[in-house]
């Protein structure tokens, strides 16, 4: 035996110190190999819609439902099976509503509690024991593992639960029964979630969505532009601190910074309104707020266009500090003739200006923050970078997320692959070396690291200017589109200019010789796998379908976020990846948490499958059972180690 090999073998030994010991582990993982595989849940571009991603993640985009149908087939109407539905996903709250009409609740807890701990028992007959039993809420533990556990040694088993069930009424514990059971099953049913992308900005609650996430037994992150924009501001990064305030503002959400996050805007407040006091700031409205009253809409404007100002100038002296972002055609405040109120974009075309006051720009050094802008930005630095909640969850972002990830045979990212319009995989430069595909992506994850984490003050400044860099770069794998035109949205009324060229990655998705390439750069099997994105929405409205490629890409963004809803259609895709296959679901827009216990509501409108397999898909056929193979391989060196009196047993 090798010395390297043995060294392992002892450090095992101390994890399996018997023969026995060994045997039992082994026995153990065999057994979870031939379990169905675990549920995974797609959900990408959430946007701050909390209460819409809080509710698909308690139906689990359908989950739940297909339990209670699976367990109670016609045996129960409708109604009965939707008003079951709703009190897992909100048990407090649908208990409070049926106490204001139901008569005889000792019965209703009786009825209820037997029809959860059906659902239960089947929810979790897919996990080994142990696993269920580290779900288990502490207080309850033992009396639901007994509820939910077949005992054959009981002769009587409707006698010994009843009694159980009997006890729970008469100690008036039925209703944190209720609630306990219903947490259970909403954990159950998804065993793994994947977030692709963009939780913050346009909606009001990407802190609790965040706060949320960091409460979730198992999940990964693939980073959005939209966040990664965040974790720049909470590096201190200035550009992306502008950005970020300027799109809290634009939409409403100077509460995410303030009461989220306990950011100051009164600098920023004050500043705009001394500096913009005789500026009306019209072309600076604030999108989605119809509670502003006439003052706060003023304050709101004169904000914005401080904070879009002096994003600008930020961009500006960024650009010409990185020359090797190729991206100094996207400086364009010196190309402003403020005399003739116009602009001469690069290409050469002029253009009237919708708004042509500039109060805070010395056109001799257009890129110059003044003295009150300075202030406000350093205000602002320290409060993103001293902020202990937003720097918690910016760590659960690098600690369970990245650019990418292969997981059961898909490739997961948030916007694309840059690619040349003959489909080959382009290269980028970055920090003056040049990358594709997956280097690309490593090496930008590598930076964005660099910019929490390193000790070298040049390698951090890199990190955090790549954090701008990936947000609107037009060779960024997570914006995908030639340029940003946030100034000319702003400023210019022709329409034409203002739009935004998708990369060639959108534009061949139906190739799939194109489609294979890139499964294979990543080195995964196209014949098996599938790429699984967000970023821009699919318009289901005007036709367009979310599935690409024959099945081989699946697109899930589709419109969560309310901001979209009247260009897709539809609020948002969500998939599913059961041991039965892939399935996609779309989604209703959602009203309220309220309505949903009042009514009934489920905003799952339907589902289509992706890829079914006629063969149920087990344990063993996925990632974790190729670990837990390996496992046993060595668990089995080690019991052959023991036999042969080459490592001791110590008991």
């Amino acid at each position: 035996m090798k010395k390297d090999e043995l060294r392992y073998l002892q450090r095992l030994a101390e994890l399996y110190p018997t023969i026995g010991r060994a045997s039992t582990e082994i026995i153990n993982l065999q057994s979870i190999l031939n379990l169905p595989k675990g549920t995974e849940h797609f959900m990408s571009d959430l946007h701050g819609e909390y209460e819409a991603f809080s509710h698909v993640l308690r139906n689990g985009s359908g989950a739940v439902r297909k339990k209670i149908d699976d367990v109670f087939g016609h045996t129960l109407s409708n109604h009965d099976k939707r008003d079951l539905a709703t009190l897992i996903y909100y048990p407090r709250e649908k208990i409070r509503l049926v106490k204001k009409t139901e008569e005889d609740m000792e019965n209703w807890y009786k009825i209820t509690l037997y029809r959860l701990i059906e659902v239960c028992k089947t929810t979790a007959s897919k996990y080994t024991r142990s696993k269920v039993r580290k779900a288990l809420p502490p207080d309850y533990a033992y009396v639901i593992e007994e509820l939910i556990t077949e005992k054959a040694e009981v002769l009587d088993k409707e006698a010994y639960y009843n009694s159980i069930v009997n006890t729970i009424i008469e100690i008036r514990r039925a209703e944190n029964f209720i609630v306990a059971l219903a947490e259970l099953i909403q954990r159950l049913v998804v065993d793994h979630l994947h977030i692709l992308g963009d939780i913050f900005d346009r909606g009001p609650g990407p802190h609790f969505i965040m706060d949320r996430l960091m409460e979730y037994h198992s999940l990964d992150i693939q980073w959005g532009n939209h966040d990664v924009v965040w974790m720049g501001a909470a590096v201190g990064q200035r550009a992306c601190i502008a950005t970020v305030v300027r799109n809290s503002i634009r939409y409403g959400n100077l509460d995410i910074l303030e009461d989220g996050y306990g950011i100051n805007m009164l600098p920023l407040a004050t500043y705009a309104m001394e500096t913009y006091k005789d500026d009306p700031c019209t072309v600076f409205g604030i999108k989605g707020v119809s509670d502003y009253h006439s003052l706060e809409q003023e304050l709101g404007r004169k904000m914005h266009k401080a904070i879009a100002m002096i994003q600008f100038k930020l961009e500006g002296q960024l650009l010409r500090e990185r020359r090797e972002f190729h991206m100094e055609d996207r400086c364009l405040l010196h190309r402003i003739d403020p005399e003739k109120g116009s602009i001469v974009m690069p290409d050469g075309k002029e253009y009237a200006l919708r708004d042509n006051l500039f109060p805070t720009i010395d056109w001799e050094n257009p890129y110059e923050l003044t003295a009150g802008e300075l202030e406000v930005m350093e205000r602002l630095e320290a409060a993103f970078r001293n902020c202990e909640k937003l720097q918690n969850h910016m760590r659960l972002l690098l600690d369970v997320g990245g650019l990418y990830k292969i997981y059961n045979g898909n490739l997961l990212f948030h916007g694309c692959i840059p690619l040349n319009e003959d489909g080959s995989m382009k290269e980028v430069e970055v920090y003056g070396e040049t990358y594709s595909g997956r280097a690309l992506y490593d090496i930008l994850e590598s930076y964005v690291r660099r910019a929490f984490f390193s000790v070298d003050a040049e390698e951090q400044k890199k990190g955090k200017d790549i954090l701008w860099y990936i947000w609107a770069g037009p060779n960024s794998p997570l914006f995908g589109k030639d340029k940003m035109t946030t100034f000319e949205r702003y400023f210019i009324e022709d329409k034409e200019i203002a739009k935004e060229k998708k990369g060639a990655y959108y534009q061949l998705l139906e190739k799939e010789e194109v489609v294979d390439r890139m499964l294979l750069e990543f080195g995964l099997d196209p014949a098996k796998s599938h790429i699984i994105n967000g970023h821009v929405p699919v318009h289901q409205i005007e036709g367009e379908s979310p599935v690409k490629c024959g099945g081989k890409v699946i697109v899930i963004d589709g419109g969560l976020c309310k901001a979209y809803q009247k260009v897709t259609g539809i609020a948002g895709y969500t998939l599913i990846y059961n041991s039965y296959g892939l399935f996609l679901a779309a989604h209703e827009p959602f009203t309220s948490a309220e309505e949903a216990v009042s009514k009934g509501n489920d905003i799952v409108s339907s589902q289509m499958a992706v890829h079914y397999s006629s063969k149920r898909r087990l344990v063993g056929d996925t990632d974790n059972g190729k670990a837990l193979r390996e496992r046993i391989q060595e668990l089995t060196r080690l019991l052959e180690a023991y036999r042969k009196g080459i490592i001791k047993e110590t008991k």
